[in-house]
């Protein structure tokens, strides 16, 4: 059977595709006739698929995590990629490649482990290398480490993503560390690459991404201490003020009691890493919502309900033409860009135009005012 990649449907386009069912919701019409909403899901991104006709028939089909044929029609609603799906049929897993399913880092694995492997070779501190090597050695946790997602939703939700985040906070944390000379540049790296271990078990990741039922119990940071703890009774010597220190990095990395965190930061590599931390993820999850709305044409992205906000994407800038003379340059670099003009008001318009109307403006927003924001995940999903 064909796969057409979610990234690769264009507004008209007629489906006819396997996708992975993230989430399914049963919900009723004004008009009292029962509809469905899918959360469709492959490697490139989701879309929503909407059922209107036949919704009984189909509701006994399949369920969560299934993997379903949908024969339907692409179209665009409020500047979102939407399925009016026609036709659903459940497929076994056999008859389908898991590899098209779920997202994966756009670095190589292999890259990365490298630059891991490096980044522990790196460590001056003796307690602290040898710490590492542990978790390296021990294959059935290097293999979890590269393979997680870094979180359900929030930032870095693709296989890869945990290894992916884990090294960009310990580049962070050299650059940090190049500045600012006081501080404990190997603890401050190691607690980079070690803050977010316990994901490995809180998160599952075999068909969709979700928490595992310790993850929901306990908590990555409870985890990734208990991890620790485990590795350094087989170490001999490994000093205890610095074991404290360390696993106060893990306890305190969300910062804030609200965002999860047993501890606030009280050390000054705490605090570094807090914000590293906290810096990669926003930026990751800003350009993932930025990017997941190709076929938009509104300046805005839609609204981002766990940041509370829409966010403005970078525009294609015309490139000039010719060859400026050296007024012009300096006019290009010194003078900020002027607003377009806007088109001159016919004689008989009595209406005053200033540009953008307020359907412009409102063009690819969601109008739900009163939409709930979604339930806050476990641990702030950081």
């Amino acid at each position: 059977m064909s796969k057409t990649y979610i990234a690769n449907i264009r507004e008209r386009d007629f489906v006819d595709s396997p996708f992975l069912v993230r989430d399914k919701v049963m919900a009723m019409a004004k008009n009292g006739k029962p509809y469905m909403t899918l959360k469709l899901v492959d490697r490139t991104g989701e879309v929503e698929g909407r059922v209107w006709d036949r919704v009984d028939e189909f509701n006994g089909l399949f369920g969560k995590d299934d993997f379903i044929r949908v024969k339907g029609k692409a179209s665009v609603y409020l500047g979102k990629m939407q399925l009016v799906v026609q036709e659903i049929e459940r497929l076994a897993e056999k008859s389908v490649s898991l590899a098209d399913f779920l997202p994966v880092s756009s670095r190589d694995t292999q890259v990365m482990a490298t630059e891991l492997r490096q980044k522990v070779d790196s460590l001056k501190n003796p307690h602290l290398r040898a710490l590492l090597k542990v978790f390296l050695d021990d294959s059935d946790f290097l293999q979890a480490y590269c393979k997680a997602p870094a979180a359900k939703s929030m930032h870095h939700v693709y296989l890869g993503g945990l290894l992916e985040h884990s090294l960009a906070v310990a580049d962070l944390a050299d650059d940090i560390c190049r500045r600012y000379s006081e501080l404990d540049r190997d603890l401050l790296v190691a607690g980079a690459l070690l803050h977010d271990i316990g994901k490995v078990d809180e998160l599952r990741y075999v068909r969709t991404f979700d928490y595992t039922d310790e993850g929901k119990l306990l908590g990555h940071i409870v985890m990734g201490v208990e991890m620790i703890d485990e590795k350094l009774r087989g170490l001999e010597n490994f000093p205890r003020p610095l074991a404290l220190l360390l696993k106060h990095l893990l306890l305190s990395h969300h910062g804030q009691y609200e965002y999860g965190s047993p501890k606030r930061p009280k050390t000054m590599e705490a605090v570094v890493l807090n914000f590293i931390d906290d810096l990669d993820a926003k930026i990751n999850g800003v350009r993932t919502h930025i990017e997941k709305e190709p076929d938009s044409d509104s300046a805005w992205t839609s609204y981002h309900r766990l940041y509370d906000r829409y966010f403005f994407k970078p525009q294609n800038l015309a490139e000039p033409t010719g060859t400026p003379n050296e007024e012009q340059e300096r006019e290009v670099v010194m003078k900020p860009a002027s607003p377009a003009r806007p088109a001159a008001r016919p004689k008989n318009d009595k209406k005053p135009s200033f540009g953008f109307s307020l359907a412009d403006q409102l063009k690819g927003k969601s109008l739900d005012l009163f939409a709930a924001n979604p339930e806050k995940e476990e641990g702030d999903d950081r």
